[in-house]
């Protein structure tokens, strides 16, 4: 069988449609992120991709793994048996990654609650076959097996949602590594400036790529990287980077930039919002830069 895997959407229905025609008669596997317009929710409608989506889910040709802005809008619409308060706060910064979600469908409405009902029942947070994996930003087997023994099909409940919004607990945190990605501390002493020149102090990591055991090496979004350690990851993070021998693993989530590549044999990050790609899966056990096909722009 052949898959077209399909990453992160953003509730553009030009992209969806565009990526679509690419695979006219594929498998069709979404890495989540369906929703949120981000910033320009003018341009997009999450309305016509849902249904889009959704069709294609109820007759058999699709599947859509749980992305964060999927798990996070879930939270939003849903409050706490116990305390009457959302999962997720409906502070300033959360209303605004969720705009173009909440100009259509409101606030905790009819329409918001069915919707992400309906993601909730049919997103599991990761997709197996014995070719290959989806997640939507990290494939951690040390997570799944957290979450498996709880959830062994992958699909979240209600009563869930309250520990991963605390995000204290082991599961909590599994959820998070998956939809969200690993994000390391750096020693004591240690610190860099992102690209709008806030100090962090946690780095994420590109866990896909397979020889990157140093700081410098394996750190996303680092404007400077001299301003990080020289030396190697700790064995925490180290356990995260995806071996070599295992099968292909497709993600979304990460906002890649320039021009979309295979940079490593199994393991990919499609998401690159500027050059919008789709990959064409064939079952091959090495990833092919002939197969990453561009979505044609209007």
């Amino acid at each position: 069988m052949n898959f077209a895997i399909i990453p992160d959407i953003h509730a553009s229905i030009e992209r969806l449609t565009k990526s679509l025609e690419i695979a006219p008669s594929h498998q069709l596997i979404f890495l989540g992120d369906l929703i949120d317009g981000g910033a320009n929710p003018g341009k997009c409608d999450d309305l016509s991709v849902l249904e889009t989506v959704k069709a294609l889910v109820d007759c058999g040709r699709a599947r859509v793994v749980m992305g964060n802005h999927e798990l996070n809008a879930i939270m939003f619409h849903r409050r706490s048996n116990e305390y009457n308060l959302p999962f997720r706060p409906h502070k300033a910064g959360n209303l605004q990654q969720h705009k173009s979600f909440i100009d259509t469908f409101g606030i905790e409405t009819e329409d918001a609650l069915y919707w992400t009902g309906w993601m909730l029942e049919n997103f599991p947070l990761w997709i197996e076959y014995d070719e290959f994996r989806i997640v939507h930003a990290c494939w951690s087997s040390r997570a799944i097996d957290i979450i498996k023994a709880r959830r062994p099909d992958g699909f979240l409940k209600f009563e869930d949602l309250y520990e991963i919004a605390c995000g204290e607990t082991p599961f909590a945190k599994a959820v998070e590594m998956l939809t969200s990605g690993p994000e390391v501390c750096l020693p004591d002493g240690y610190s860099f400036r992102d690209r709008y020149g806030v100090e962090r102090n946690e780095v994420r990591l590109a866990w896909w790529n397979s020889d990157s055991a140093f700081w410098r090496s394996a750190a996303l979004s680092v404007p400077d990287v001299s301003e990080l350690p020289e030396g190697k990851l700790p064995s925490k993070a180290l356990g995260e980077i995806y071996a070599k021998e295992e099968v292909p693993v497709f993600v979304g989530h990460y906002k890649m930039t320039g021009t979309p590549k295979i940079g490593q044999s199994n393991a990919v990050s499609l998401d690159y919002p500027n050059t919008p790609c789709v990959y064409l899966f064939g079952g091959e056990a090495v990833l092919q830069q002939s197969n990453l096909v561009f979505v044609r722009n209007s």
